[in-house]
């Protein structure tokens, strides 16, 4: 996958409003910037990488849909 960082170079994590059930979207932050996501249920499966500004987008548009 060219767009894949491996995951040992990486500390990923998960919002505290997760509950600890396991069904959660982990996060890192991305060497070259931005950062990306991930199914917590399948750590080694798929990576959306997301550059700073479309990272910003994505955020803004949960906060928007959360009023």
């Amino acid at each position: 996958m060219k767009n894949r960082v491996a995951t040992e170079q990486l500390r990923w994590y998960v919002s505290s409003y997760t509950g600890g059930k396991g069904n959660c979207v982990q996060v890192t932050d991305l060497p070259a910037g931005g950062r990306a996501l991930r199914d917590s249920k399948h750590p080694a499966g798929a990576q959306l990488p997301l550059p700073p500004a479309a990272w910003t987008a994505f955020i803004n548009a949960i906060r928007r849909e959360s009023l």
